[in-house]
Formats: structure tokens, C-alpha cells, sequence
């Protein structure tokens, strides 16, 4: 599943492509959002926000599309006109006079209202985004030393969407292995010094990933700062200690971290 970086980086591509540009034709796959056809058609995308993994696109008559990737879904943006081959199911359409964005496969996608953007379930239960910048260190500290989060192990609470928005497992490879601890660790257990590696790590390693790095299935974006120090690479040595690189399961997911060096 795409991460924040990623999801962001889309959000940018397609608010590129279409922001500020009279919708000349709108469809949608789904009967329950086929009456916003017609109220969608003339107006504008003001604005194409990311909540963790979610992506909300904002409309100039106030109304706002909100669509989950999941697993499967995919946005794409071709010039207005051509057909794409593809065999994924097309479930939203968005064209201007001269580009078009497509959401192919996803099933979570829902209309909301200004009222209803507040209260919709999904939204509510998202923590803080590791990609907004006006997230601190000392507000990340604080949230993990919370009574809600200060006993789980970060195996587990770097998956957790209601901790931060935004992470997910190749992010929680890369944020353990900068600040040499294994995922089995609590907050409550870390001294001073740990817990302000994380805090930082837990911001600094997914914004470095939005602003530097290529694909998700790319190891390295070419000049860029940042690449896979660990994720993909088991049986490799670590850059760090030289030790070998191990892949394990830990909360269901694929864990990749050296032995050596993450105590």
C-alpha cells in the first residue's frame, strides 16, 4: 500500500494537472455519487489535500470528493481525450479542456459537505500527518508518551493511523534501523535521549522521502538524499556496522533490521 510520501506526491501530480481549470465532464462508477455529475460539472478543483492515506479533493461549490487508495486503487492523469489501456475498472473521472484525472479500482469514495468533513468516521480517527509542516518534534514526543500510546510497541503503533497519518512499513523500517531500535521497544521504556531521535526520525525520514525520493518500488531516486537503507535489502551488509541485514514478520508485515546494531 502507498504511503504518505507517495500519496502526497500523487496529490501533487493530479492538482497539477487539473487545479483552477473548469471541469468540463464529470463521471463516477458508483449509482450513490451519480447525482454530483451535473453539480460538479463547471466548477473548479481548489485544492487537493491528503489526510494520511486518504485524498480529499475540493471543489468550488464547497462540496469535497474524499477516496482511499487501499490496496488497489490508483490515480492517474492522461491528456484530455486519449484512452488508456489498462484493465483496472475505472471509478472516477475528472477531465478539463486539457487533462484528465482518473481513479481506477478503489472502493472507498464518498461526496461530503463541509459539515460532514468533520465528522466522517475515517477522519476523526487519523492522528496528525507526518507530512504536515506544522507537526513539531515536541508534539510527536508528547503523543508518544501519551497514556494512549506509551505502552505499544512500535511494531505495531508505526502502523497505526490514529498515532500518525501518514506511516506505514517501509517508513517504519527505515524510522527504527536511523535510531538503532528494534520494533518490540515502548515509548514508556525509552530514556531521554531515544525518545528525541524518534520524535525527529518520525518526521524527518517520511518528509525526506516525499521531497527526494523517485517510486515506491524505486531503491534510490538519482541525486537524492534519501534510499532503502534497510527495506529490501536483507542479506545485504548494514552501511552502518556491517552486519547482516534479516527480513522478519512483526505485526503481519514484512521487517527487515540488523541485529547488530538495532538493540
Amino acid at each position: 500500500m502507498p504511503e504518505g510520501p507517495e500519496i502526497r506526491r500523487a496529490a501533487d501530480n493530479l492538482e497539477a494537472a487539473i487545479k483552477g481549470k473548469p471541469l468540463t465532464d464529470v463521471w463516477f462508477a458508483f449509482a450513490q455519487l451519480k447525482p454530483y455529475e451535473s453539480q460538479l460539472t463547471g466548477q473548479l478543483v481548489t485544492r487537493i489535500e491528503t489526510r494520511g492515506k486518504a485524498l480529499l479533493t475540493h471543489f468550488s461549490n464547497g462540496l469535497t470528493l474524499y477516496s482511499h487508495n487501499q490496496l488497489y486503487g490508483v490515480w492517474r492523469v492522461i491528456d484530455t481525450g486519449e484512452i488508456p489501456q489498462t484493465t483496472r475498472i475505472l471509478r472516477v473521472r475528472l477531465q478539463t479542456a486539457d487533462k484528465t484525472i482518473l481513479l481506477y479500482s478503489a472502493s472507498d469514495i464518498e461526496m461530503l459537505t463541509a459539515e460532514q468533513l468533520t465528522t466522517h468516521p475515517f477522519l476523526q480517527r487519523v492522528g496528525p500527518d507526518v507530512l504536515d509542516a506544522r507537526l513539531t518534534p515536541e508534539e510527536v514526543k508528547a503523543r508518544l508518551l501519551s497514556p494512549r500510546f506509551r505502552n505499544r510497541q512500535f511494531s505495531g503503533l508505526l502502523l497505526d493511523q490514529s498515532f500518525l497519518a501518514g506511516l506505514g512499513n517501509y517508513l517504519r523500517v527505515e524510522i527504527l534501523w536511523q535510531v538503532g531500535l528494534t520494533g518490540q521497544h515502548k515509548a514508556k521504556d525509552l530514556n531521554e535521549a531515544q525518545l528525541n531521535a524518534l520524535s525527529h526520525a518520525l518526521l524527518d525520514i517520511p518528509r525526506l522521502s516525499y521531497t527526494t525520493r523517485g517510486q515506491a518500488d524505486e531503491n534510490k531516486h538519482h541525486g537524492a538524499l534519501f534510499r532503502f537503507k534497510l527495506f529490501h535489502r536483507d542479506g545485504e551488509a548494514c552501511e552502518r556496522c556491517g552486519g547482516i541485514i534479516e527480513k522478519t514478520t512483526l505485526s503481519s508485515r514484512p521487517f527487515y533490521w540488523c541485529p547488530h546494531c538495532q538493540k
